[in-house]
């Protein structure tokens, strides 16, 4: 058997070496305080993945397809012919196109937040994700500010109109029925 104290020991004692032994420990358990907080930051990160899962599968591309079977369809064959047309085919045409590149994008980043939701390490592209998220406030505003009140001024014109656009998008919800005979 070595009696010989740890080279650290041996230069400033026995008694030296548990105080140091203390330090290193105090220092894990200080990290091992802030676990707590971790965990729930990855809990929380893992339901905003899940969430956004959630969201971008049901929501938002069955939002796209609704604006593009429904809503500028409706609002393309109720417009005036010449500007009011015009401005609708330049606007569902832009729309169109920001659906597509929302999608691209989402896709792309898709894998990550998948792992993300499961608790796995993602690599996320940070710019990528702010990307898609001034890309879709923008369109959104668009939506919100030049499309949707045209849509509004033109179908209202035909009481008719409107309401086939409401029961066409409430069809698209009801389950199927499945009947016997």
């Amino acid at each position: 058997m070595d009696d010989r104290l740890p080279p650290a020991a041996a230069e400033t004692g026995p008694i030296d070496a548990f105080s140091q032994c203390h330090a290193g420990i105090l220092a894990g358990l200080s990290r091992f305080a802030a676990l707590p907080e971790l965990v729930d930051a990855a809990a929380r990160s893992r339901k905003v993945a899940s969430d956004t899962l959630g969201l971008f599968d049901s929501a938002v591309l069955e939002h796209h397809a609704e604006e593009e079977a429904e809503l500028f369809p409706a609002v393309l064959r109720s417009a005036k012919p010449g500007r009011e047309l015009a401005r609708v085919v330049e606007i569902t045409e832009r729309l169109v196109l920001e659906h597509r590149m929302i999608e691209k994008l989402w896709s792309r980043l898709k894998p990550s937040v998948v792992a993300a939701a499961a608790g796995r390490a993602a690599d996320m592209d940070l710019h990528e994700v702010a990307r898609l998220v001034r890309t879709y406030t923008a369109h959104a505003r668009l939506e919100e500010t030049e499309l949707l009140p045209l849509a509004q001024e033109i179908l209202e014109r035909d009481g008719n109109y409107m309401a086939a656009l409401g029961v066409s998008l409430h069809m698209r919800h009801v389950p199927p029925v499945v009947g016997y005979i």
